[in-house]
């Protein structure tokens, strides 16, 4: 076969173009997170200087000092910790469960449920903040930790479509192979399902600790309280009525930032593992439908060697 020089150009030239597209999209959205640090060590009169510049003359940590010695900091960040902590361990595992019904089980009234779970979707947040205040009020939880977490653990209807998606592509003969062997339905699910989940399960996590982390409003209904509050709270403290103090506003969005960039480091390994899996058997799947003895064979051998890595931890 002949090789094609003309090809080749083309490819590289596109590529090449990708790379200088997603490139400068990442430098455009780093451009903040720098500034926000680069602030954060500036002195007052590098700060109000014109033209604004993002090199550092004279850098001091005094921000930061000032913003531990004014606030309690780590009163705030333990209590985001423990709400948005809380939260998305109670998501990860409801949804799981749940979407693994919905996937894997058939009973009265599933797709109806399951659509009811999708229509609250489209129900504005905005619509449920009275509600629940008076709700909570009732129930005496006004400056508490259930007041913060348990009302947040109810809007889990993504989770469960998100769960139920993924759960619904396993094959059937992984569960029907753990029956034959004697697992229960949470034998099953433990040792089945969740090895197969863990990059939806990532996902998940980081979506609702960030959402949780981030959680505004609703601390600000319910939390009158200084020892109460979360770290949203606690930074728009530092905006006052005439001014504020920019470089321990700064400071203080940098501590609040890094949570969150190591809770995402945490889970992007199986975030980037999942897609590399549903790469995998997106092919696996076009080379089945043109050879599909080919593809019973490796399903069968894929039980296989799934079974003989269960049996060995």
């Amino acid at each position: 076969m002949p090789y094609d020089v003309s090809n080749r150009k083309d490819s590289l030239v596109v590529r090449t173009c990708i790379y200088a597209f997603l490139i400068a999209g990442a430098l455009t959205m780093a451009i903040p997170y720098v500034w926000m640090v680069v602030t954060s060590i500036k002195p007052p009169s590098e700060i109000q200087a014109y033209p604004p510049s993002f090199l550092v003359k004279n850098p001091t940590i005094e921000p930061y000092q000032e913003l531990f010695k004014t606030m309690p900091m780590g009163r705030y960040l333990f209590n985001s910790f423990f709400v948005a902590g809380s939260i998305t361990l109670f998501n990860v595992f409801a949804t799981s469960l749940a979407g693994y019904a919905f996937a894997k089980h058939r009973f009265w009234g599933r797709d109806k449920l399951f659509f009811i779970f999708l229509g609250s979707l489209m129900i504005p947040w905005q619509v449920n903040i009275i509600p629940g205040f008076v709700i909570v009020k009732s129930l005496g939880w006004l400056n508490t930790y259930k007041g913060l977490i348990i009302p947040s653990m109810a809007w889990c209807a993504f989770g469960i479509f998100l769960n139920r998606q993924f759960i619904y592509s396993i094959p059937d003969d992984l569960i029907d192979a753990a029956k034959i062997d004697g697992c229960s339905e949470f034998m099953i699910y433990r040792k089945v399902i969740l090895p197969l989940i863990k990059p939806v399960l990532a996902t998940l996590a980081i979506f609702t600790f960030l959402q949780q982390w981030n959680n505004f409003v609703w601390p600000l209904v319910i939390i009158s309280t200084r020892d109460m509050k979360t770290l949203p709270l606690a930074l728009s403290v530092l905006t006052g009525q005439y001014g504020a103090n920019f470089a321990m506003v700064m400071a203080g969005a940098v501590v609040a930032t890094i949570p969150m960039l190591v809770v995402y480091l945490m889970f992007q390994k199986y975030i980037i593992k999942g897609i590399a899996r549903r790469d995998l058997r997106g092919r696996t799947q076009i080379y089945a439908d043109r050879t599909p003895i080919v593809a019973d064979l490796d399903e069968h051998r894929f039980t296989q060697i799934f079974w003989k890595k269960l049996e060995r931890k």
